[in-house]
């Protein structure tokens, strides 16, 4: 297996970039929650999607690391 091949997982931390990188996605106050509106609380929402991704990543890139699939 190549080392590019084996770093797909890469591509998870992309995932919160381009979920907040094109704002007329989410540029609206509908609908609201907890009186937030859609803007405020879509933005708070990828916070822990992203902690979570990281964690994912990091883990992946650990056990991978141990294994001698990943190269430095």
């Amino acid at each position: 297996m190549s080392a590019s091949a084996s770093r797909w997982f890469y591509l998870l931390l992309v995932v919160p970039f381009v979920g907040t990188l094109y704002v007329p996605w989410y540029d609206r106050v509908q609908p609201t929650f907890l009186g937030f509106p859609f803007f405020y609380w879509y933005q708070l929402a990828w916070v822990p999607v992203t902690v979570l991704l990281t964690g994912i990543v990091y883990r992946l890139y650990a056990d991978a690391d141990k294994s001698g699939k990943a190269g430095s």
